[in-house]
C-alpha cells in the first residue's frame, strides 16, 4: 500500500481507504498515529472535508466533536494504563498550526521520558523520534491498535 491516502487523511478515512482509521465517530474519525514514541498516540479527525477549524462547525457539531475527543482521551487512558506502569496522564489538543484541517491531538504521557520533557509539551521532543523507523506506525503497533479499538467501542462510540 502506498501512503497517497496521507494527501487526504480525511477524504481517504470517508472512503474507507485511510489505514490509521481505529473507528467512525459522532463527528470524526479516531485514528492511531503515524508515529508512536508515544505509545498510544491517537488523533481525531474532523469527518467534514473543508474544515479548519471548531468555530467552522455549527455549535452542535462543535460539541459533538469535543465529545468524541474526549471519549477518544478516556478510551487512550485507559489502554495506556493498563499495559504501561510508567503511564502519567493524556494531554488533548487542538493546534493547527501545520495540518489546515481540524484535528485533535491525543497524546499519553509517561514517567518514563526523559526528565527534561515529561512535564513539558510533546512537541518538544527531538525530531528525529517523529521519523526513526522503530517508532514509525506498523504491524508491531497491532496489539496497541485492537486495544485501542476494544476500548473506544466498549465507551460506547456511536457512528
Amino acid at each position: 500500500m502506498t501512503d497517497d491516502w496521507k494527501r487526504d487523511r480525511i477524504g481517504s478515512a470517508l472512503r474507507g481507504e485511510n489505514p490509521t482509521v481505529l473507528r467512525r465517530l459522532g463527528a470524526g474519525f479516531a485514528v492511531i498515529g503515524d508515529t508512536q514514541f508515544l505509545p498510544g498516540y491517537c488523533v481525531l479527525l474532523t469527518d467534514t472535508p473543508g474544515v479548519g477549524r471548531l468555530t467552522d462547525l455549527p455549535k452542535t457539531r462543535r460539541l459533538e466533536f469535543l465529545a468524541d475527543m474526549e471519549m477518544l482521551g478516556e478510551a487512550v487512558e485507559k489502554v495506556c494504563a493498563r499495559r504501561d506502569p510508567g503511564f502519567r496522564r493524556v494531554n488533548l489538543e487542538i493546534l493547527g498550526n501545520t495540518d489546515p484541517f481540524l484535528h485533535a491531538h491525543i497524546w499519553p504521557r509517561y514517567d518514563w521520558e526523559p526528565a527534561d520533557l515529561v512535564g513539558r509539551p510533546v512537541w518538544l521532543h527531538p525530531a528525529d523520534r517523529w521519523r526513526i523507523a522503530e517508532y514509525l506506525l506498523s504491524t508491531r503497533h497491532d496489539s496497541l491498535r485492537e486495544a485501542l479499538k476494544q476500548e473506544i467501542t466498549s465507551l460506547g462510540a456511536t457512528a
